[in-house]
């Protein structure tokens, strides 16, 4: 058993940090928190590792329950967005600290801190201090330190969130290769879809202080449970749409679509929420149930375009491959219809407009 979350609260005055959150980390999974800013991962983070104490709830670690447990007694290693290096001590006097807390013998120091230098890529560095290392140099020290002690669990908040772009890719796959390597149980904290996509085995989606969905980074790209989960994971283009007698119409149009959905939304209002990469755009030429639409602005992003059409008076996105693209000699203000190849579809009792405006206040931007 890995780590074990079962029902915890925590308020701080009247805001509600943590409300009600269960999950579950397996042993040796890589596991990450994703949400906006806010919503409460960090907190949970902080509960798990003792550095903050739950209202309700109870917290298990390898099996053992440790809600009331003091920090340096769970066996815990926790990695800083923000380093948490001391200035004064070189890398190696950095991953030894906690060794040398612990009163383990010199020899056993030197040889841990050797393992663990090699371990994070950092020979030749041993002597160096913080402010001779790059981001990502001490990024990899403070991991070393954390692991030093030989922790069950690792606990890592935000910890690109300092770097830039690139180095911050080159790490987030490092870390991904060096946790295959040592299986220990991991939660990853990070506001960064990609991130959590690309490195961990599941994905925890939080808003609110709340569990929106767990499942594989597959399952909730693909199957969003939630309004919220398929705006905030990945692009997504809302389309207005209304249902009736278990067939989609498209605002304003006549072309219907079917609903292909285990439980679809009863007759009304409702919105589609579609990816870039499942909207196909097509010519005259194409016989399709396209709906008509006008491009109006074409992005190279070298490996691809994107491509922005008018829909109803609304812009929606289209990924597209450069061979098509070329093929089809896309360009601005040109007519063309939208083929929707797949979908998830919620229903809008609130009305289009405030749906528009509930996404916008949970951090999507159309």
């Amino acid at each position: 058993m890995g780590i074990v979350v079962k029902d915890i609260c925590k308020r701080f005055g009247d805001f509600v940090a943590v409300d009600h959150v269960n999950f579950r980390v397996e042993e040796g999974e890589l596991v990450a928190l994703l949400g906006p800013s806010g919503s409460g991962k960090s907190t949970i983070l902080r509960l798990i590792a003792g550095l903050e104490t739950p209202d309700t709830g109870e917290i298990f670690l390898t099996g053992k329950r440790v809600t009331s447990m003091a920090t340096q007694k769970r066996g815990v290693g926790f990695v800083f967005q923000h380093y948490a290096l001391f200035k004064h001590m070189t890398a190696e006097k950095n991953i030894a600290f906690g060794l040398e807390i612990q009163k383990r013998p010199n020899d056993e120091i030197r040889r841990k801190v050797r393992e663990l230098v090699a371990l994070v890529r950092l020979e030749g560095y041993e002597h160096h201090y913080p402010d001779q290392l790059s981001g990502g140099q001490r990024q990899r020290v403070a991991l070393a330190r954390a692991l030093a002690t030989e922790p069950h669990v690792l606990l890592l908040d935000e910890p690109f969130g300092a770097l830039d772009a690139k180095v911050r890719d080159n790490l987030a796959q490092w870390l991904r290769e060096f946790h295959e390597k040592l299986h220990i149980t991991s939660i990853f904290v990070t506001h960064d879809q990609s991130e959590a996509i690309e490195i961990c085995d599941k994905v925890v989606v939080i808003n609110k202080g709340r569990v929106e969905q767990m499942g594989t980074a597959k399952e909730v790209y693909e199957h969003p449970r939630s309004k919220f989960v398929a705006s905030f994971i990945g692009e997504v283009n809302i389309i207005d749409a209304t249902v009736a007698k278990g067939r989609v119409r498209m605002k304003d149009m006549d072309l219907s679509l079917n609903t292909h959905q285990d439980s679809p939304p009863e007759d009304g209002d409702a919105v589609l929420l579609v990816r870039p990469e499942d909207l196909l755009l097509l010519d005259d030429g194409e016989v399709s149930e396209g709906v008509p639409c006008i491009i109006k602005d074409i992005h190279y992003r070298g490996s691809h375009f994107e491509i922005d059409c008018d829909l109803f008076g609304k812009d929606v996105r289209v990924v597209e491959n450069k061979t098509r693209f070329f093929e089809k000699k896309w360009h601005k203000k040109m007519d063309a219809s939208l083929a929707v190849q797949s979908y998830r579809l919620f229903s809008v009792e609130e009305g289009h407009e405030q749906i528009h405006e509930q996404l916008q206040s949970k951090g999507f931007v159309e």
